[in-house]
């Protein structure tokens, strides 16, 4: 049986993954007293994909600790993007990425075909909208089911739940 050559490069679909760090890790606690396991998301997110853009958004308090868990994600493949912690004086707590994930993924919609937000909050339903209808964007969400808003999962193209193998054990 003859074998035929092509050189014909297969292209293979785009994806933009922008991860909200401290939701994920809060909400992973919460519901399974576990954490996010970003190797399994990894691969099970860019199989047969390529990565345009990769973002982590994380607060920086400055220990070790963490600063081995962002060695980490850069080891897998994200950009690393950090905001200070800053602590009111009423006690309350600053650290909210919201806008600045929304800026990128706009930003970065055009170099891929699909969009993934890992993430459970509501505020990104409106950002996942706009790259649908606005944009035509594929916008796939991963989240904890039981933590994720309604409006979110409603506005996703598929909605993945974070659980089981996406946990660490």
């Amino acid at each position: 049986m003859p074998v035929t050559f092509t050189s014909a490069k297969a292209t293979s679909a785009k994806v933009a993954i922008f991860v909200d760090v401290q939701n994920v890790y809060y909400t992973s606690r919460q519901a399974f007293n576990r954490n996010f396991d970003y190797n399994v998301f990894w691969a099970q997110a860019t199989k047969g994909r390529e990565v345009s853009k990769a973002i982590a958004y994380a607060i920086d308090r400055g220990d070790r600790k963490q600063q081995e868990f962002q060695n980490i994600l850069r080891a897998i493949g994200f950009e690393v993007k950090l905001k200070p912690y800053i602590q009111r004086s009423d006690g309350s707590a600053k650290g909210d990425w919201d806008v600045g994930i929304t800026i990128d993924a706009l930003e970065n919609s055009e170099d891929a075909d699909t969009i993934i937000l890992v993430s459970g909050d509501g505020d990104f339903d409106l950002l996942v909208e706009k790259l649908k209808i606005g944009k035509g964007k594929n916008v796939e969400v991963y989240g904890v089911a039981a933590l994720t808003a309604d409006s979110l999962v409603n506005a996703a193209s598929k909605f993945i739940p974070i659980e089981n193998e996406l946990l660490l054990r």
